[in-house]
């Protein structure tokens, strides 16, 4: 899922390694955050960017993926609309786990997006 307005990257440039330049930020609910997600993730469910969004770095990129795309190119549209550089990860988790890129869980279980 795109959306013409709304800054978007394919999977492959996201950085690998999140860190003070760039934070991927994952806006899926706690139950598809705990079946997997990419290491080094900032989990903030959808619902709750507004008021936690002091918790994000207005320098840093900021790399916003749910499970398909839906929920994060709205969170990108508020990002951006109040001040950060935030981009929509096209295909989100999904096209993540197809890439090959690494997942993890919190319990050491097998992780699965799909």
């Amino acid at each position: 899922m795109t959306s013409p307005e709304v800054p978007s990257v394919p999977v492959d440039e996201v950085p690998a390694e999140p860190g003070s330049a760039a934070i991927l930020l994952d806006v899926r609910e706690d139950d598809e955050w705990q079946l997997g997600h990419a290491p080094g993730a900032v989990h903030i469910p959808m619902a709750d960017v507004p008021a936690r969004v002091d918790e994000l770095d207005y320098d840093s990129e900021i790399y916003v993926v749910c499970r398909q795309g839906g929920r994060s190119i709205q969170v990108v549209q508020y990002l951006t609309h109040v001040g950060f550089d935030a981009f929509h990860v096209v295909g989100g988790m999904v096209a993540w786990q197809r890439s090959g890129r690494p997942l993890a869980t919190e319990g050491g279980d097998e992780a699965k997006i799909y």
